[in-house]
């Protein structure tokens, strides 16, 4: 667990997200992906963004040194 609380192990999950999130946008934008296949990426994006807010949460309140 202290392993997935780590700071680079939250911010990888962010920067995953965002990546995702936006690589949907331009690829449905550009025609590569449908609604459906960007839909998909979209949500896998905001599930990894939530999950670096939940890791976040998580060290803060176990005290764990940034």
């Amino acid at each position: 667990m202290e392993l997935l609380l780590n700071r680079p192990v939250v911010v990888a999950f962010a920067v995953l997200g965002a990546l995702l999130a936006s690589a949907a946008s331009l690829l449905r934008r550009r025609g590569v992906v449908g609604e459906k296949g960007a839909r998909t990426l979209e949500r896998a994006g905001y599930g990894c963004m939530g999950v670096s807010m939940l890791l976040f949460a998580l060290a803060g309140l176990r005290g764990v040194p940034a």
